[in-house]
């Protein structure tokens, strides 16, 4: 059993790299290795990972990456592209966003008891079963952008599909953020009603979102200020993550979201600096470490037996899920008479769940007093993401190959007959 966090930092970097390699052998996303290799260093399994260490002294490593990754996400949210795409990319975006919330929360709210075995006196609608439908169907917005972008790099898949495809995962990212603010600050409200009246909740999460982009927007601007006096990429690199983590610890200090102030941070870098560029690739470096630590840690907090509980619910979850951004994204599409391919292939290319809302989960599983429902919940979006990866992924796949945006389809079409 490792108790010292700097030799267990260590061990997770080295297996998580092999354990990644050996991913990629069997054709799947690095991120899967790194998930699996957390679960075998775990409590449930080897324990070598003990549950103090990775939920308490190990947990700002999660707050790390997670402000990085918001970030290179809010750099993803280029304006010029998004217009170029037409109106249909928002339509689509807010139904595929809204079909995935709405049908995973119907379909979660009367069946959560059967599915997890939650049933007994102290488990009740308001308290237990609402709060989890609604963290679950808000988390189920948000795409898995890293593998996502993975297949696409390995079909070197260009073109207006495309495009769209990596701008509503980028949308819905900030989308996830924004009701996932909502959905745990009512959580907090139905759990300990006393606390607080309905209508202050209401207005703390809107104070929360207000404040949360005040505070990335002008970590934008300051950053944009001190990079004229930049003159090396690796100095770049310093004040890049300064800024996302001075963003992130003034939103802890101040109660707001870090994650949605790095999110408009980087969206502020991107669009209003015109070498915008550097300030993303210094962080494409640091990149892979922080991802293999954050998903180890994250398949670190798998706990076997309560993974039989929340294995139905994974099921039932990601196939709402799927469902609900098919669904959504065939009406959007229809609405806003976007082209063909957006209408029949988007919703099957948005399957894979992204595996940082694993995190997500993680930070506001407090909220709940009885710790088997926080446990059952954070396996639930574990076993959704996995499912993700082994299904959604082929999906991504035949997605792009259907639509003829491949390499090689795009060589065949520009042959001379």
């Amino acid at each position: 059993m490792v108790t010292f966090p700097l030799l267990a930092v260590g061990l997770l970097l080295v297996l998580c790299y092999w354990g990644g390699r050996a991913a990629n052998v069997v054709k799947l996303p690095r991120v899967s290795g790194y998930l699996v290799v957390g679960m075998l260093l775990g409590p449930s399994f080897c324990n070598v990972l003990p549950r103090q260490l990775i939920e308490d002294e190990l947990h700002i490593i999660s707050e790390i990456a997670l402000g990085v990754i918001a970030y290179s996400m809010g750099g993803t949210f280029v304006l010029s592209r998004i217009k170029r795409l037409g109106k249909y990319i928002l339509w689509v975006t807010v139904f595929q966003a809204a079909g995935a919330l709405l049908l995973t929360g119907i379909v979660l709210i009367p069946t959560i008891p059967f599915l997890t075995g939650l049933q007994g006196p102290e488990y009740d609608l308001l308290r237990t079963y609402l709060p989890m439908a609604l963290i679950l169907a808000t988390v189920s917005i948000a795409t898995a952008s890293g593998a996502v972008v993975a297949v696409i790099h390995e079909l070197r898949a260009s073109g207006p599909f495309t495009t769209t495809l990596l701008s509503v995962i980028a949308i819905s990212y900030g989308l996830t953020l924004i009701f996932f603010v909502l959905a745990s600050t009512l959580g907090r409200f139905l759990i300990n009603p006393e606390a607080v009246s309905c209508l202050s909740v209401l207005w703390r999460a809107v104070i929360e979102i207000v404040l949360s982009l005040f505070l990335g927007a002008a970590a934008g601007l300051v950053l944009k200020f001190m990079a004229r006096f930049v003159r090396r990429r690796e100095a770049l690199l310093m004040i890049v993550l300064g800024c996302i983590f001075t963003a992130c610890g003034l939103a802890v200090l101040l109660r707001v979201s870090p994650l949605l102030a790095s999110l408009v941070l980087g969206f502020i870098i991107v669009n209003m600096e015109v070498g915008h560029h550097d300030f993303f690739i210094v962080i494409e470096r640091i990149e892979e470490p922080l991802f293999g630590l954050f998903f180890g840690l994250a398949g670190a907090h798998v706990d076997l037996g309560v993974f039989k509980s929340a294995a139905l619910l994974a099921i039932v979850a990601f196939t709402a899920r799927v469902c609900g951004k098919q669904l959504g994204t065939l009406l959007g599409a229809m609405i806003s008479q976007a082209p063909r391919t957006v209408r029949d292939y988007l919703g099957l290319a948005l399957s894979p769940h992204a595996g940082w809302t694993i995190a997500l989960v993680i930070v506001e599983q407090k909220i709940f007093p009885i710790r088997l429902v926080a446990k059952i919940l954070i396996n639930a979006v574990i076993g959704s993401v996995v499912i993700g990866q082994l299904i959604g992924l082929p999906l991504v796949k035949h997605a792009l190959t259907k639509v003829g945006e491949t390499l090689g389809q795009r060589r065949a079409h520009e042959e001379p007959v």
